[in-house]
């Protein structure tokens, strides 16, 4: 598959609105986390609240995500993401005009944010539609690179927030939102080939499919561990090793910057290697580094170092997972999406609070890492249950050109 190839196909507009409505909606969506330590400060909350406040808008994020699935499949992706944008400017507007004086006040906000969660399952719709089969892992992994948002909350969250304070950063953030809004409106396009809207019975006939839990399992762990690590980074390298909120911010970046980069590359992978194959090296990875991590290096920089590995390799399974999603599940892509999308905000749920209860429990985050890293193992033994039956039917050679 040449590179060159994959540009003349598809429709590179849409490939990029998509990309950027993501990559922003992103950076909202797990701002909180960067703001945590000022915001803490700022309403007197405890370590509990702090992990609490960062986890809601990954709950709320992956509960909306089935009912934006759905409006997909019926009004298409295109009109779908103007109206889930243009709530979360609305979201962040009033958040930046009013007081936020209160614990209440900050959660419901949180709640609001899960809004910009959504976005993936409007991006990978639309960007699928408009690209064969042999290039659905690198398309999908670029509309879906979208973590990269989560690299700008670190890396400038706390640095505004500590000289503008942090309910003036939600105003900041109107600015690349508005743009964004624009660049979408303008450039991006449904694809003729829109499928007919499901009915109602068809989605619960995806649910009942068992290859639906399989990719929820998965995507859990890939897409839910990059959010659930972005969220809680800036607090883990404050709280483990006492950098600065603004250090930590870097530090987080740093480590976000791979889990986002790199899921193109995951999707790349899995067009050449398949999504099976790939995602096995990849989970060994994680598992590896996790462990590691969870030793507790006494070097700040050698955390780096694998928590980098670690996320890059996440990112690059979550790219693998969505290689593999719109070849197995044709006609009902947009209510799959969704709720495997779901299932990724559920696992960054999960996975922020059983890494800050590892905290606020025992006084270290061992345990959350150990927990974490066992999940991996979870994955690599789901991946060696299913990959004959998915490489026999309809994964196989006659029914589809892409490797699975």
């Amino acid at each position: 598959m040449a590179l060159t190839d994959f540009l003349r196909s598809g429709h590179k507009p849409t490939l990029f609105s998509a990309f950027l409505y993501s990559d922003m909606s992103f950076m909202v969506w797990v701002l909180l986390g960067p703001l945590a330590i000022h915001i803490g400060r700022d309403l007197g909350l405890s370590a509990e609240q702090q992990y609490t406040m960062v986890a809601i808008p990954l709950l709320a994020g992956a509960l909306l995500r089935i009912p934006v699935g759905i409006l997909v499949d019926h009004f298409g992706p295109m009109r779908t993401g103007l109206l889930s944008q243009l709530l979360v400017i609305l979201i962040l507007f009033l958040a930046f005009q009013g007081e936020l004086t209160s614990v209440g006040g900050i959660y419901l906000l949180a709640a609001a944010l899960g809004v910009a969660g959504t976005s993936m399952a409007v991006a990978l719709p639309l960007t699928s539609r408009w690209y064969p089969d042999e290039y659905q892992g690198l398309a999908l992994g670029v509309a879906g690179a979208a973590s990269s948002g989560t690299v700008l909350a670190a890396l400038f969250a706390p640095g505004l927030a500590e000289a503008y304070g942090w309910q003036r950063v939600m105003g900041l953030a109107l600015i690349p939102l508005g743009l964004t809004f624009l660049v979408y409106l303008l450039l991006a396009k449904d694809s003729p080939r829109q499928p007919e809207p499901p009915q109602l019975g068809r989605y619960f006939k995806v649910m009942a499919d068992p290859d639906t839990w399989w990719f929820m399992l998965l995507y859990a762990m890939a897409f839910g561990g990059v959010i659930a690590l972005a969220s809680i980074l800036v607090l883990y390298f404050h709280q483990q090793y006492q950098l600065t909120p603004v250090t930590a911010g870097y530090f987080t970046a740093a480590c976000v910057l791979a889990g986002s980069a790199l899921r193109p590359v995951g999707g790349w992978l899995a067009d050449h290697w398949g999504g099976i194959r790939s995602m096995q090296v990849l989970f060994t990875l994680v598992l590896i580094s996790l462990v590691l991590v969870g030793l507790t290096p006494a070097s700040s920089l050698i955390t780096m170092g694998l928590l980098v590995l670690g996320m890059g390799a996440l990112g690059m399974a979550s790219g693998a997972v969505f290689q593999l999603v719109p070849l197995r599940f044709r006609r009902e892509v947009g209510a799959t999406t969704g709720m495997v999308g779901a299932a990724g905000g559920l696992g960054g749920f999960f996975l922020a609070q059983i890494l800050g209860q590892s905290k606020v429990l025992s006084g270290d985050f061992q345990a959350g890492f150990f927990v974490f890293a066992g999940l991996a193992v979870l994955c690599l033994l789901g991946i060696r249950r299913v990959k004959s039956r998915w490489r026999t039917t309809w994964g196989a050679g006659e029914v589809t050109s892409a490797r699975v």
